[in-house]
């Protein structure tokens, strides 16, 4: 197999990545201290509504992944690269920038929740946690994409393993917590959205992964399918400790179970695996903003610093970010889903494509006025209803009056 710096898309003479490949890099995606911690707001619902405000808002996140996935699969071209044929060659460089500052920004937020969890369960300082888990994202780096085969094979396994372990600890142990989801304090549709939130978060990425499939619809499927079950899985593990422990930090989760090494493994690798992903699709953007940036060493400098602030900066509470995510790139997405899927169009031959971008900050600016009204269903499905709407009534209808128009005068 080639390393990571085989940029673009598949050659005639290389084959592609395989469904299994791809759906333990999913898997490894999935198992997430992220989605624990966030699983772990929940729990003032109660298990029976938490558990169905986490399996509906993953059905809408994981179709949205799926989709996304799709396009960059047939188009075999990278999520910013289909983009592009959405927004123009330039118009897509703000996605691209935005891309790039968002997983520098969960590169940060996983090294340091890893870290953080790692020391509450082992001890040793903060620092000491940071750099040993950014030094092994590293060695994923420089490993490459696709020659992890066998290593993420064994690595998924462990973590398997130890989640199993994790989950009878949480809902089979003596427990000992306080109910939480008594005097609730969130409602149904803040659950939703914070569980669409995170395969939101993953949109901007897969295509970087589906572009080099063998077969990228069952390999897009297979990938939407196995995250979003994993990730339905450690919400659970998070909002179940938070409701049967009364415990939110799963590194005292881990120390009150007797985990010790087995509990330092899930933290450690579930972080890698995970914060490699971002890192590497950080590389593959930052090729979209500039041809002369090397895919490998953008991926490199962006999990240097991502450590570097991991280090420095407090990143306890991740609410405002998966927000400001899903405001960035539900539009985004919306948008790319009525062009590729409805209308049948490629852009990418454009610099900018100027209507798209109108309605993509008409899609951002509605996603956070829809911040203020509390619907079952969250924020995301509304807004991408609107702003597939919106990009279908101006093409459909609008255009072709504009146009009409402009004959006549």
């Amino acid at each position: 197999m080639a390393s990571i710096e085989g940029e673009g898309t598949m050659s005639g003479t290389r084959k592609g990545t395989s469904i299994l490949n791809n759906g333990l890099i999913w898997f490894g995606a999935g198992v997430s201290i992220a989605e624990i911690l966030t699983g772990t707001y929940l729990a003032p619902l109660g298990m029976a509504k938490g558990l169905a405000a986490i399996l509906l808002g993953h059905v809408i996140g994981c179709s949205l992944l799926f989709m996304a996935g799709l396009i960059g699969g047939f188009a075999r071209r990278s999520a910013m690269e289909t983009v592009k044929m959405s927004f123009g060659r330039k118009g897509s460089l703000l996605f691209s920038t935005l891309n790039v500052l968002q997983l520098l920004g969960w590169t940060a937020i996983m090294i340091y929740d890893g870290a953080l969890a790692a020391g509450g369960a082992l001890g040793a300082g903060q620092t000491v946690w940071c750099l040993v888990i950014g030094g092994l994202i590293l060695v994923w780096i420089l490993i490459g994409i696709r020659n992890l085969g066998k290593i993420n094979t064994v690595a998924m396994a462990a973590l398997f393993i130890l989640t199993l372990i994790l989950c009878k600890v949480i809902f089979f142990g003596r427990g000992g917590g306080v109910l939480a989801g008594e005097g609730e304090t969130m409602s149904f549709g803040a659950a939703v959205e914070l569980s669409v939130a995170m395969p939101l978060s993953w949109l901007p990425l897969i295509s970087d992964y589906t572009r080099e499939a063998e077969k990228p619809l069952a390999a897009t499927a297979a990938s939407a399918v196995i995250y979003g079950l994993v990730s339905v899985w450690m919400y659970v593990i998070g909002m179940g400790a938070a409701i049967y422990t009364g415990v939110t930090d799963i590194s005292q989760i881990m120390v009150k179970a007797g985990l010790g090494m087995a509990g330092l493994l899930i933290i450690i690798l579930s972080t890698v695996t995970t914060t490699f992903l971002d890192a590497y699709s950080a590389g593959v953007s930052s090729v979209s903003i500039s041809g002369t940036i090397r895919e490998k060493w953008a991926a490199v400098a962006v999990t240097v610093i991502g450590t570097a602030a991991a280090i420095v900066y407090p990143m306890d509470n991740i609410t405002d970010f998966l927000y400001l995510i899903g405001s960035v790139f539900a539009p985004m997405i919306a948008i790319q889903i009525a062009d590729y899927f409805f209308l049948k169009a490629d852009r990418s031959g454009l610099s900018y494509h100027v209507p798209n971008l109108v309605i993509w900050v008409l899609g951002f600016a509605a996603y956070r006025l829809l911040m203020q009204v509390d619907t079952p269903v969250g924020n995301t499905l509304p807004d991408m209803a609107v702003t597939i709407g919106m990009c279908l009534a101006y093409h459909w209808l609008l255009k072709p009056r504009l146009a009409a128009a402009g004959a006549e005068s």
